[in-house]
């Protein structure tokens, strides 16, 4: 894929996270994802959408810079929303949160194969415990 053709297929994937169109996120994902060094299966990838989504039922990401080259992307996101559940550990205050996220990818074939994310869980820790 060409360096236009990954930031439009990065930017198909993150729309359909804020959509939460997470079965049409499926043709985006190999059978088997290397996520955070584990292989996992597409399924495991849409169940952790889907508790996102249920913690946080307003999550958005917002996609502050975008870095491809070859088949890998990077990305710094601006995720925010207001939990109404656990998340990440952490119970909810009624507190809106807004939280940074790091992630790295390697598309091959069209798909994702490899995938790595990291969000400020000490900032999302001060915005819901203080």
């Amino acid at each position: 894929m060409s360096a236009e053709e990954l930031r439009e297929f990065y930017g198909r994937y993150v729309e359909m996270a804020n959509t939460r169109d997470f079965d049409g996120m499926r043709e985006l994902l190999h059978d088997e994802v290397i996520l955070g060094g584990t292989p996992v299966a597409r399924e495991a990838i849409i169940t952790e959408f889907r508790k996102h989504t249920d913690a946080v039922p307003d999550i958005h990401w917002e996609v502050q810079e975008l870095l491809v080259e070859g088949g890998h992307i990077a990305a710094r996101a601006l995720d925010t929303g207001t939990p109404v559940a656990e998340w990440n550990g952490l119970a909810p205050n009624g507190a809106s949160i807004s939280v940074a996220e790091t992630a790295f990818y390697e598309v091959v074939d069209g798909r994702f194969k490899v995938m790595w994310y990291m969000m400020d869980v000490d900032a999302l820790r001060q915005q819901l415990v203080g």
